[in-house]
């Protein structure tokens, strides 16, 4: 699952001056939606790039079908229309206590690429039946708890969970924490109302950690390590500052990755550079987000790889440069708690640095019998994606 951060800045945050700071604010922290007005998205268009959803609350969107207007239309057409303000979704309009009929969203009518939605606060149970019905018929349903804000949450986790996108309102980074963790499974995002820019930040960080992937790293023993003459070697300079305890997943056989540190290290010769890591030659496999896989051959400026550290706490970097030179190289052959055989070849240098269980070492240090941290799967690989089908690597 895919975590997002909205933001709340619709007319109830104060005037255009009020809310343009807090869309500037999610914008620069990374946030992934805005919600605002209909009458703002031209302008938020001019503020950045950034997803925009829009309250609808006039009935039946208008379609312009004259080409001369079409560039007009894209400006001021959201990503997706929400409805519920100003009528049954935010109590404008009172529902019965006992609701248990369909959430009728007939007004709203697709136009080109937008979607739809609604919103709704949850005041009482038939608030929460109504979001459950208005989830029958649109990509996102937001809830926003009043003075219940777990149970119900838990409720339609359970109950809808999978039907539509459901974003729970939060006013807080801890409170978007909790949503992204109620019942093990969380909500798909959350709608954050708040003028705090570190509290939007820290919000954005808390979707992050969210998203991110844990692997089981494990110990393998080094059978093998021989001269293995030059190769092309790759280094992945990323567009991110690396933490001293982290690297990237590389090997000559998809299933199984040898843990390369980042060159964070200080050392006598050369400076530290903790964006790079000198990954390997460039036929070697480097793991991916999401649990694919590229040859090191194939990474280009802007291309996501996976960042891993020594617990198996995964991040995305940004590669900014790859860095292939003729260079003299190490056959590192490992055997898995499985009994496997696993290759990969690295740099013969001092600088290049493997997880082994007595501490970072250098590759120049490995003995054979050395046990160094890895990643298995035993699984095979098609244009990086695991697939189940006999494959011979050796």
């Amino acid at each position: 699952m895919t975590r997002a951060v909205w933001v709340k800045a619709d007319d109830a945050v104060g005037d255009w001056d009020d809310r343009r700071a807090r869309i500037t604010n999610a914008l620069e922290a990374g946030a992934d939606w805005v919600l605002v007005d209909e009458e703002d998205v031209a302008r938020v268009r001019e503020l950045g790039e950034i997803n925009v959803a829009a309250f609808r609350t006039d009935g039946d969107v208008t379609v312009i079908d004259d080409a001369e207007d079409e560039e007009t239309d894209s400006d001021v057409r959201p990503d997706a229309y929400i409805v519920g303000k100003d009528g049954e979704g935010d109590a404008t309009i009172d529902l019965p206590s006992d609701f248990s009929g369909s959430a009728d969203l007939s007004t709203l009518r697709r136009n080109g690429d937008a979607e739809y939605g609604s919103y709704v606060r949850i005041l009482g149970k038939e608030y929460e039946a109504f979001a459950e019905a208005a989830a029958e018929d649109g990509e996102y349903t937001i809830v926003v708890g009043e003075d219940w804000t777990i149970i119900p949450l838990e409720n339609l986790i359970a109950r809808i969970g999978e039907e539509t996108e459901l974003i729970a309102g939060v006013t807080s980074a801890e409170e978007a924490k909790t949503a992204f963790e109620t019942l093990e499974i969380g909500s798909d995002a959350v709608l954050l109302d708040s003028d705090d820019p570190d509290e939007i930040r820290k919000t954005v960080e808390v979707r992050e950690e969210a998203d991110r992937e844990s692997l089981e790293l494990q110990w393998g023993e080094l059978l093998e390590i021989e001269r293995a003459g030059s190769a092309d070697r790759v280094c992945v300079d990323t567009a991110n500052l690396l933490e001293h305890d982290e690297g990237m997943l590389i090997g000559s056989m998809s299933r199984g990755l040898v843990f390369v540190h980042a060159e964070t290290a200080e050392s006598p010769y050369v400076a530290s550079r903790p964006f790079r890591v000198n990954a390997g030659a460039v036929h070697a496999y480097v793991r991916t987000p999401e649990g694919g896989t590229k040859y090191l051959s194939e990474l280009r400026s802007g291309d996501e790889v996976q960042v891993v550290d020594l617990e198996g706490r995964t991040r995305e970097a940004i590669v900014g440069r790859v860095k292939i030179e003729k260079r003299p190289m190490f056959r590192l052959a490992l055997e898995t708690a499985k009994g496997d055989r696993v290759e990969t070849l690295l740099q013969n240098a001092e600088t290049i640095k493997v997880a082994t269980s007595e501490g970072r070492t250098a590759v120049t240090d490995l003995e054979e019998g050395d046990e160094l941290k890895l990643h298995y799967e035993d699984t095979a690989r098609h244009f990086g994606e695991a697939v189940t089908e006999s494959i011979i690597e050796k």
